[in-house]
């Protein structure tokens, strides 16, 4: 295996499209060491990003929305206020991504590129509406974050390519979110349902919203028909009767030994409702 510490994205981008074989990306590492211990997966080339400068940093945009550095941490999001006050379900849905030590380590970045269909930091990213900077050979260009995850464990990202930063929107004034997920324990398992709910206010009423479900298809699903639901209410009951019903027909789930197509079904209709009206109460507290 070789080993590469490239000290710029650029360099990253070059040893990566030049690599042969099997090449993997390190920066918390949460996902990766696993895999190298296990066997799973014996990279011909790893790539060590955590020496580019700004990888751990966590700043504003000049449009007042955030760019976070991909090995920015888990806790390091938590601690950071400003970003809480923001975009609270984006944070705590990395929040819930493991032990304290693993949220030592793991990353956004990370949680989103392994391309798990039940990863508990990526709905709250693409309810948000955020974009990542992917580098590669041919330069740089934005995109959705939900246009990276393509099947289980498998992205949109091309040879040489990599995500350079996430990018969340400016929050604005009288905006909310949140997410939820099930699980089977209390505390570090694996999503069996995952939501988040992104909404803006306009006086009581819902101006805009967005709906994110994961693990419940085989990648985390932006879910526009649950949003419409919600669109011009006051989140009334027959609205999150709507956006519930909306939420479960999105579904495509699998049957596992940790939840049936049905019951996966219907928690996602659930959590939306629940989700929802965190976000809406959030949204409340900015504006008043």
């Amino acid at each position: 295996m070789r080993y590469h510490t490239p000290t710029t994205f650029a360099d990253a981008a070059r040893v990566s499209a030049a690599a042969e074989g099997v090449t993997r990306f390190l920066a918390g590492g949460t996902d990766v060491l696993v895999q190298l211990r296990s066997g799973t997966v014996r990279p011909d080339d790893l790539i060590d990003v955590k020496h580019i400068p700004g990888v751990r940093e966590i700043e504003r945009t000049s449009d007042g929305g955030w760019r976070i550095g991909i090995a920015v941490s888990g806790i390091e999001l938590g601690r950071h206020t400003e970003l809480v006050a923001d975009w609270p379900g984006v944070v705590e849905g990395m929040e819930l991504v493991g032990s304290t030590q693993v949220q030592g380590r793991a990353t956004l970045t990370g949680n989103l590129c392994n391309g798990s269909p039940a990863a508990d930091g990526v709905p709250g990213l693409v309810a948000a509406g955020a974009t990542v900077t992917v580098m590669g050979p041919d330069g740089t260009r934005e995109v959705a974050v939900e246009e990276i995850p393509t099947a289980p464990f498998k992205t949109s990202l091309k040879a040489g390519e990599l995500i350079s930063a996430i990018t969340l929107p400016p929050r604005g004034k009288n905006g909310g979110d949140a997410y939820l997920r099930f699980i089977p324990r209390t505390e570090m398992d694996i999503a069996v349902v995952g939501c988040a709910v992104n909404i803006v206010l306009d006086g009581d009423t819902i101006s805009t919203a967005r709906v994110s479900l994961g693990a419940v298809a085989p990648t985390v699903i932006l879910v526009p028909d649950a949003a419409k639901a919600i669109e011009g209410t006051t989140l009334d009951e027959t609205a999150l009767d709507k956006l519930a019903a909306a939420a479960s027909a999105a579904c495509k789930p699998i049957d596992d030994k940790r939840g049936t197509i049905e019951f996966r079904t219907e928690v996602a209709g659930v959590l939306a409702r629940r989700a929802a009206r965190i976000a809406y109460d959030r949204a409340k507290g900015a504006s008043a």
